[in-house]
């Protein structure tokens, strides 16, 4: 990012699926001191963003999505391009299917889409209809598994003020749970010996010391691990050179609990040693240890 565009004012397009934390992540931004819009029609963005707000006017933040009046993605779309002046950037709050329609269920609320219908039918058309939203957003926030204090603390760190490098998430999984659907980099680490089928570490996360010198023992993670530094050292200015503020590098295996952990935690530490700003999420940490996902030792 040059001189030009740091000086610029920012503007935040909320956008995404319904139920996914839209209102969380507008409120967040207003208790920092954002200007916010909520549900602003996609014809007054322009006039919005033309107002005069002073000779130090705060970040501006505006949530869009279907129930706008004259919503669309190309409407949308089409009036970011004509924006000027702004450092505009588009964040989308996606969901998994199964968890919007629990919340849905849950608050009782009826799908925008499907006033008459189940929930699952205005998700998926929602989610047709928002793709190309999705595919141009500059960031991609997936809240499945986010609890609301820790959307804010995801929010935290990707727009807080003053940032001159690129925010850095390092995250594990398990691939019997699903792969991290919004990681840049994913790195697959189910070739290492799996302490699943260690009956003293079993219980034990990649957290624990037991763990990570079984884990760094194997004859090919030190090695892998160098390598993968390497490469991650080498692509972080390059995404930022992109325009990419937001770089979310995943490790997984089978569980998510073991394997993963400890080289996510490695990691975060050697980009910590570079100087690098790292935030961890381990997604699957807490999921008890289970044969029928680990199936058979793994070499």
């Amino acid at each position: 990012m040059n001189a030009a565009d740091a000086r610029r004012r920012r503007l935040l397009i909320v956008t995404g699926m319904s139920g996914a934390g839209k209102s969380t992540a507008l409120d967040t931004l207003e208790d920092w001191g954002w200007d916010i819009v909520d549900n602003l029609p996609v014809a007054l963005l322009g006039d919005y963003v033309a107002q005069d707000m002073g000779e130090d006017p705060p970040p501006m933040a505006v949530g869009i999505d279907m129930r706008s009046r004259g919503f669309s993605a190309d409407a949308l779309l089409a009036a970011m391009d004509a924006l000027g002046g702004v450092r505009a950037e588009l964040v989308f709050l996606d969901c998994a299917s199964a968890e919007l329609t629990r919340r849905f269920d849950e608050t009782r609320r009826r799908h925008p889409l499907a006033a008459d219908r189940p929930a699952e039918d205005g998700i998926w058309l929602e989610r047709r209809l928002l793709d190309p939203l999705r595919e141009r957003a500059d960031a991609v926030i997936d809240t499945t598994a986010l609890k609301p204090v820790e959307l804010r603390e995801d929010l935290r760190s990707r727009y807080r003020e003053g940032g001159e490098k690129p925010v850095i998430t390092l995250a594990s999984f398990g691939f019997a749970r699903g792969v991290a659907r919004t990681a840049d980099l994913t790195f697959d680490m189910r070739f290492l010996d799996n302490p699943h089928w260690v009956e003293e570490l079993r219980p034990l996360t990649g957290r624990d010391e037991a763990v990570k010198t079984h884990v760094s023992s194997d004859p090919a993670y030190g090695q892998t691990m160098d390598r993968i530094e390497t490469l991650v050292t080498d692509l972080i200015p390059r995404y930022w050179e992109a325009g990419k503020h937001y770089l979310t590098i995943a490790f997984g295996c089978t569980g998510g609990r073991h394997r993963s952990v400890a080289a996510t935690e490695d990691m975060a530490a050697r980009l910590a040693a570079q100087g690098h700003e790292v935030s961890i999420r381990h997604r699957d940490l807490k999921t008890q240890p289970d044969d029928r996902y680990e199936k058979r030792k793994q070499r």
